[in-house]
């Protein structure tokens, strides 16, 4: 269904951008796998086969940013699609918590993800076609009293898609957010014991591989048809 099709996404290296690029590779698309960890990026290449294309990026790094878009037409050629995965998470109180862990999270979540948007944008308006995907989260329409800082930053993705997504449709591009709910990846290894044990007893977590269909889906529609915003939650979460 993406025969032909190439596609970059960040944070590619584990996690859901791992899984999505295995469903797009499924799908018949040339992904380039996007992150800051060399070695992880290389054994996720190789397990994923000839279509799939390391390119180390710093997306903190404005100058690094900068070389995306030239070394994505280099290995692939015109770019398709581009999915803004990289993230991270902070939680806990906000009178307990740090905050330079949170200027961390935020600069990534938030500043990098505009600008490598931003990166691949006027490649898009040329060719007057293109897909522009940014992992959200529940968090990003319903607040999480636990993750106050992680749910503002979300809360600025879904407020930058929603205008972004109203400035380009006349180029032909579409862009829009998925936005799970609790998912087994390497962001929430920071939750209390309890609390994983807990979500994972009562079925309130979900896998990378659910939100990756999730993604494919938006992916596939007819170009007339743009999925905003697709909200997906394992069965037993209550938000």
């Amino acid at each position: 269904m993406l025969q032909g099709k190439s596609a970059a996404i960040t944070g590619a290296a584990s996690g859901i951008g791992l899984a999505c690029a295995r469903e797009l590779l499924s799908l018949g698309a040339r992904v380039v796998l996007i992150d800051r960890d060399e070695e992880a990026l290389r054994r996720a290449a190789s397990d994923l086969g000839d279509n799939a294309f390391p390119l180390r990026i710093d997306l903190l790094d404005g100058v690094s940013v900068d070389r995306m878009l030239p070394a994505i037409v280099d290995l692939v050629g015109p770019l398709d699609i581009f999915h803004a995965n990289a993230g991270s998470y902070v939680g806990g109180e906000v009178a307990e918590g740090d905050p330079d862990a949170w200027d961390r999270m935020l600069n990534l979540n938030v500043n990098a993800a505009f600008r490598s948007v931003r990166a691949v944008l006027p490649h898009m308006v040329e060719r007057r076609t293109g897909d522009i995907i940014m992992t959200s989260s529940i968090a990003g329409l319903v607040p999480v009293v636990w993750e106050p800082i992680y749910t503002a930053s979300k809360h600025a993705v879904q407020a930058f898609v929603h205008t972004v997504r109203r400035q380009v449709a006349r180029h032909g591009i579409r862009v829009g957010a998925v936005a799970p709910g609790p998912v087994v990846t390497g962001l929430i290894s920071d939750w209390p014991q309890e609390k994983l044990d807990a979500a994972r007893a009562a079925g309130d977590l979900m896998e990378a591989s659910e939100v990756a269909a999730a993604v494919a889906f938006m992916l596939t529609r007819p170009r007339n048809v743009t999925i905003r915003d697709l909200v997906i939650l394992p069965q037993a979460n209550d938000l």
